[in-house]
């Protein structure tokens, strides 16, 4: 053989088995991402809440990863709040598909006659104690279901509700980045099919923050939402990259009301109680509403005659006697009677120095009456594989995102709720 053919030849067998290692190559990884990932075809749900996010600001400071994801996907004109317009009733109403009512968390605060203890959101004992909590939160829906679930912030996650939590959460921080949120998410979705979590909660308190510091028109706050538009970006590049079919669902509690101090702004309770024996009573205040207990039923006619005769920018309800699109009327964690400050306005008792107790001019707050209120809003907006894109649906309760999810898992068996699968069936995809 001449030195001619012996080279060719070399240099054939080199290319070959430079093909056979490619070959081998790309094979072996199709076949790992085949059985781990790109043959799951399960769906996935991924719940985004912005705390505090009102319905009007992704037009208002013009936010584009928002505008992106509405085009792509479904979006509501509005989310409304369930009563009260607060954080804990309002996260575990959609959570549970239960109006605060049924589900327990009444409010932010609430006195509990059945242990006559207080609950408050920043007294941890009380947080991460099931007794608190009703209802079958989704996590626990998915865990019934054969599905991992995770909550990465949720109120209700840290308690043993129904004695499980979710398979992976974590405790409130809120000094965690808001980034590494974002990571630990794509971490659980990059676990190996039999340990990763169907369903996953993602909580930011962000603009809920700075709404309350400066109000919700404030540029402090308009840069805030945008830097909740650059998170929003940061996850759907990463569920973008992601093989799975992953559904994302962002929403918020309520929204946010521009309060500025002025000379009628506080609505002091040593006023609205003046000269009333006060001792067969207890005050449980959340600012924007006051829940009355009545120990001595044969003080109630009376003490309500006598506040009702002294409304001037609220009103009082007998507890029975409430709107009834408030549901709020079935739970002894519910004050016999209930005050509700008209927008703009706040109870407190007055300071012990001179001066209003609240020294900004203006400031942000909610709690208002979600049905009267604008500003109360919140947000639904929904993209993915099993959601249509370019729908609109008008403004529904946020009870009605509990079926919605569970549609989205596959999931037909629903304990009893209040919100019905028939609100958002229009925005689910074949």
């Amino acid at each position: 053989m001449n030195c001619k053919n012996r080279t060719f030849i070399i240099v054939a067998l080199v290319k070959l088995k430079r093909y056979i290692f490619l070959f081998l190559l790309l094979g072996g990884v199709a076949c790992k991402d085949s059985s781990d990932v790109e043959l799951d075809e399960a769906p996935y749900v991924i719940l985004v809440s912005f705390d505090g996010f009102r319905s009007d600001y992704v037009e208002q400071f013009n936010a584009p990863n928002f505008k992106k994801f509405i085009s792509k996907g479904s979006s509501a004109t509005a989310l409304i709040s369930s009563f009260p317009s607060k954080t804990f009733p309002n996260h575990y109403s959609i959570v549970t598909g239960l109006y605060p009512e049924n589900h327990g968390l009444v409010d932010n605060t609430f006195f509990d006659p059945g242990r006559g203890t207080t609950y408050r959101i920043g007294d941890r004992s009380k947080v991460e104690d099931e007794y608190y909590y009703d209802g079958l939160p989704l996590w626990q829906l998915a865990q019934q279901n054969d599905m991992k679930s995770a909550s990465f912030f949720w109120v209700g996650s840290e308690a043993p509700i129904a004695g499980s939590h979710p398979d992976y959460f974590r405790v409130f921080d809120s000094s965690v980045p808001n980034e590494s949120r974002i990571d630990t998410v794509v971490d659980w979705l990059a676990l190996p099919k039999a340990e990763r979590p169907q369903f996953i909660t993602l909580y930011f308190s962000l603009v809920d923050s700075e709404g309350h510091a400066t109000g919700p028109d404030s540029e402090e706050t308009k840069q805030t939402v945008l830097e909740a538009d650059r998170l929003l970006g940061v996850l759907m590049s990463k569920v973008e990259e992601s093989p799975l079919n992953i559904n994302v669902i962002l929403t918020s509690d309520h929204g946010m009301y521009k309060m500025q101090n002025g000379p009628d702004t506080f609505i002091y309770n040593e006023e609205i109680f003046a000269g009333l024996d006060m001792t067969d009573a207890r005050v449980v205040s959340n600012g924007t509403h006051i829940h009355l207990f009545i120990d001595n039923p044969g003080l109630a006619h009376d003490l309500f005659d006598i506040v009702k005769a002294r409304e001037n920018r609220f009103s009082i309800y007998r507890k029975e006697e409430t709107p009834e699109v408030w549901h709020y009327r079935n739970s002894d964690r519910i004050g016999d009677f209930i005050l509700m400050a008209e927008p703009g306005h706040k109870f407190t008792t007055r300071p012990r120095s001179a001066g209003n107790p609240e020294t900004r001019s203006v400031w942000g707050d909610h709690g208002f009456d979600p049905y009267n209120t604008p500003e109360m809003l919140g947000i639904f907006y929904a993209q993915g594989p099993n959601i249509k894109q370019g729908a609109t649906v008008p403004a529904f309760e946020n009870i009605h995102i509990y079926p919605f999810i569970a549609n989205l898992l596959g999931i037909q068996n629903l304990p009893p709720i209040d919100g019905t699968s028939s609100v958002l069936e229009s925005i689910l995809s074949n």
